[in-house]
């Protein structure tokens, strides 16, 4: 944004239009394909636009709105058509599957492994597969597989980070085999290098440290120790373990010093590097994005062009969506683009601000990078996890700076150990002390302080509008930003105040997937929560990131199985658990109440079964039934009065019971 004869008005980026275009597109129509469209969802539109056509000229508004329904319309389409392609599978059965497998996540007595290249009872099919399998597998291996295979299906798509996840990555399909069979090894370099360096990391290091080192170097952190993968997810330093761009940037970074004679080619030879890097990481789509803007800053440089982040950033994006429009779903790439537009908009401001409080100039830019990164992806991991890191921003602070170091060594020793392996015990020393340097402060410090139980809703709209319009890309009055910082203030605390608080009535929150069923219910006074016996104690403290922060008054079984269903409820914070009969846990701790009935808080809930419960609030009466397949998969619907109560047979997702 420029301010010209007292008006603002926004630059005209065209590759910025055109990829904002672009996700848009993308965005509405996976709203529209797969539910939750929200008017809020047009604030950040409408936002943009409104300054992007200001001043109302006439080529001016015609460029802008023409990019954006070309590009909107471009998006839409090519979701459209690899949603079409997704879900144009086999039906469900047995087969005889070959597949190239792509990665490997080795547990203890498994491995979770994909496959790609697939070809079931000998006809070729698109997309991926994922596999529980035993024994040693490694990239590069073809499997010969006797498998129950089904798809992947899309109907929880809207609230399931899981099933977004296998749509954005095009695994569609999800077998059980008892064994497999090597047949052959694939011819691609890059997987058989990824193998290679797995070897000689897992045969020259300690099991641990070797996961962490190959998650360093190629972003696969499957097989990391699962204990130690919560710790740094939490602890809000993931990206280190994920290949991000910051790592494409140090690599380019070194080689383009190695070659200073190479004057204004220099770029080719680290470029090359990174290209080659980025697939031995299997092009994630990190390194992707910062493939193509290194291959930018090196052409403008070599070309004595102005380098211009944004919209380097932007055509990194336009050329990402436009080949791989389902990659707006994976969490990683909202964040990687997030941080990066987070260091556009967000940086220059608050580096001016550093500056004014007497920071030294070095330590200004680097706070404000900091901070600007976890402030424009909040909204991104609040939705993708349900928590945002309390820690984060100290961790990184400390650890980003050592990182290119810490990189660039591992990535040596690990080249040197490859092309001489009887010396590779010696090369790997170094990242072996690291990591277990690393291994033992996560252990013994507790860095997951998480801030938790409460979505944004419409305050993400709100947030992103507030983030732009006070960037260093607005310019406006001392008076007109102040005026603009506390009304988007305002508007953001109310939006989130809304979305979490309940003031009135009985609301109601679910999550039901492969089997699994959980129910929020909440009043003002009070917070319970109905479990099935297959829930996990991980899957509930998931749902209750993203839906409530306090202790709950109790924790309901409705299972057949009431001593796993207890089990699980014993490690959630309730103040009790209830079951509907007696029945012997074995825990102690948590009080256990057995009986058919409790009220508190303007709730009544009582047990017809033990699978079998009514809720009693504000003159409705909603029936739980978890052994019911279809009680939480159809539509809202209030059936018919009973004396004098209306039942509400079926829920879809969430609602709120008011008096009717």
């Amino acid at each position: 944004m420029e301010e010209r004869q007292g008006k603002v008005f926004l630059n005209f980026r065209p590759v910025l239009f055109c990829a904002l275009g672009l996700a848009m597109g993308i965005f509405f129509y996976g709203r529209i394909r797969f539910g939750g469209l929200a008017p809020s969802d047009f604030l950040f539109l409408a936002f943009f636009l409104a300054f992007a056509v200001f001043p109302l000229k006439k080529r001016r508004t015609l460029a802008v709105l023409l990019a954006f329904v070309l590009f909107a319309g471009t998006g839409a389409l090519a979701l459209h058509l690899y949603t079409e392609t997704f879900t144009t599978v086999l039906p469900a059965g047995e087969y005889r599957l070959v597949g190239t497998v792509t990665s490997v996540s080795a547990r203890e007595q498994y491995s979770v492994v994909i496959l790609d290249d697939l070809s079931f009872d000998g006809e070729r099919r698109g997309g991926k597969c994922r596999v529980i399998l035993g024994g040693e597998i490694r990239p590069a291996d073809i499997l010969l597989l006797d498998v129950t295979a089904a798809s992947v299906g899309l109907e929880e798509f809207k609230d399931d980070p899981f099933t977004q996840n296998n749509f954005a990555k095009g695994i569609r399909y999800e077998a059980s085999a008892a064994s497999s069979e090597h047949i052959g090894r694939s011819k691609d370099p890059f997987l058989l290098l990824n193998a290679a360096l797995y070897d000689s990391l897992h045969d020259h290091m300690e099991r641990d440290e070797a996961d962490l080192a190959f998650a360093l170097l190629t972003g696969n952190s499957g097989s990391m120790d699962e204990e130690i993968s919560e710790a740094v997810r939490r602890g809000g330093v993931a990206h280190i373990f994920a290949v991000s761009g910051l790592h494409i940037g140090i690599l380019f970074a070194a080689v383009y010093a190695c070659f200073p004679f190479l004057k204004k080619t220099r770029f080719l030879p680290a470029l090359l590097l990174c290209f080659l890097y980025s697939g031995l990481c299997g092009f994630t789509v990190s390194s992707v994005r910062a493939l193509i803007m290194c291959a930018v800053l090196g052409a403008a440089r070599s070309l004595g062009k102005k380098y211009d982040f944004l919209e380097s950033v932007s055509f990194a994006a336009l050329l990402t969506l436009l080949f791989l429009p389902q990659q707006w779903f994976a969490a990683g790439m909202r964040l990687s683009y997030g941080a990066c537009v987070g260091l556009a908009l967000c940086s220059p401001p608050l580096a001016r601000l550093f500056q004014r409080l007497r920071f030294p100039r070095f330590l200004a830019g680097y706070l404000s990078s900091a901070l600007a990164v976890q402030i424009f992806t909040l909204p991104v991991a609040l939705e993708a996890f349900g928590y945002v890191s309390a820690l984060a921003l100290l961790l990184n602070f400390f650890l980003i700076p050592v990182l290119p170091l810490f990189f660039l060594l591992t990535l040596l020793c690990a080249v040197f150990a490859l092309m001489i392996p009887p010396a590779a015990s010696f090369f790997l020393l170094f990242p072996q002390g690291i990591f277990s340097a690393f291994l033992y402060v996560f252990s013994v410090v507790d860095v997951s302080l998480l801030i938790t139980g409460f979505t944004l809703g419409a305050g993400s709209a709100v947030f992103f509008v507030g983030c732009v319009a006070l960037s260093g890309r607005v310019r406006l009055t001392g008076k007109g930003r102040a005026v603009a910082a506390v009304s988007l203030s305002v508007l953001f605390i109310f939006a989130a105040v809304l979305q979490n608080v309940v003031f009135t009535g009985c609301r109601i929150d679910v999550l039901s997937r492969d089997g699994e069923t959980a129910v929020l219910v909440r009043t003002p006074q009070e917070s319970v929560l109905l479990i099935d016996g297959d829930i996990s104690a991980a899957d509930c403290e998931d749902f209750l990131h993203r839906t409530y922060g306090g202790k709950l008054g109790a924790v309901f079984v409705l299972a057949g199985d009431e001593v796993a269903g207890a089990n699980t409820a014993a490690l959630l914070p309730a103040s009790q658990v209830r079951l509907c009969d007696e029945c012997e846990t074995g825990f102690i701790g948590v009080p256990l109440v057995f009986g058919r009935e409790y009220s508190s808080g303007g709730l009544t809930l009582r047990y017809e079964s033990p699978t079998k419960l009514i809720l009693l609030a504000e003159g409705c009466a909603v029936e739980f039934d978890f052994e019911e397949s279809e009680a939480l998969g159809a539509d809202l619907f209030i059936g018919e009065e009973t004396a004098g109560v209306k039942r509400l047979k079926y829920l879809l997702d969430h609602a709120t019971i008011k008096s009717l």
